[in-house]
C-alpha cells in the first residue's frame, strides 16, 4: 500500500504546503535526510492560537499539534514528489506555547507523534522534544519540526 492510499484509507486530507513566513527553505535535503522547518497549526486556511495553560485546552493543543504534523507531511509531499521516498521519521521537535506552570508538553506533543505512527507504522516511530516556550511566531499554540531519513 502506498503512503498515499494509507491517508485515504485513514481519511486523511493533506493540507497544501505553506509558503515560509520568513527567509527559509521549508525542507532541506541534505545527506540522506530531510531537515524540515518548524511548522504551524493550519486548520482549514486558519492558525490556531493562544497559551496552553491559559486559553487553549490540551487537547487542543494535541490537536494543534497533529495540525503541524500534517503541515510536515504536506511539506515533504512537496519536498520529495511522494511520501513514499521517507525511509523513517528519525525526530520530532515540538514547541509549546505554554504558561510556567504548563506541564503536559509532552502530551500535546503526542499529536504529531501519533499521526506519524499512524501514517507510517514504525517508520513513523521516532525520537521527540517536546519543550515549552512562551511565545511563537504568530502567536500559535504549537510548532514541530522533523527530521526524517529519505530512501535513496
Amino acid at each position: 500500500m502506498t503512503i498515499d492510499e494509507k491517508l485515504a484509507e485513514l481519511g486523511i486530507e493533506l493540507p497544501q504546503a505553506a509558503a515560509p513566513v520568513a527567509s527559509y527553505q521549508p525542507v532541506v535535503i541534505h545527506g540522506g535526510f530531510a531537515h524540515v522547518s518548524g511548522q504551524l497549526p493550519f486548520v482549514e486556511g486558519d492558525l490556531i492560537k493562544g497559551r496552553l495553560g491559559d486559553d487553549v485546552a490540551l487537547e487542543d493543543g494535541a490537536g494543534a499539534a497533529r495540525a503541524c504534523g500534517l503541515m510536515i507531511l504536506a511539506q515533504l509531499k512537496a519536498a520529495l514528489g511522494s511520501l513514499d521516498k521517507v525511509e523513517r521519521v528519525v525526530k520530532l521537535g515540538a514547541f509549546v506555547n505554554s504558561t510556567a506552570d504548563f506541564t503536559d508538553q509532552p502530551k500535546v506533543a503526542n499529536g504529531a507523534s501519533d499521526l506519524m505512527f499512524e501514517v507510517f507504522g514504525e517508520a513513523g516511530r521516532h525520537s521527540r522534544s517536546a519543550v515549552g516556550v512562551p511565545v511563537l511566531p504568530l502567536g500559535v499554540a504549537v510548532e514541530v519540526d522533523a527530521i526524517v531519513a529519505v530512501k535513496p
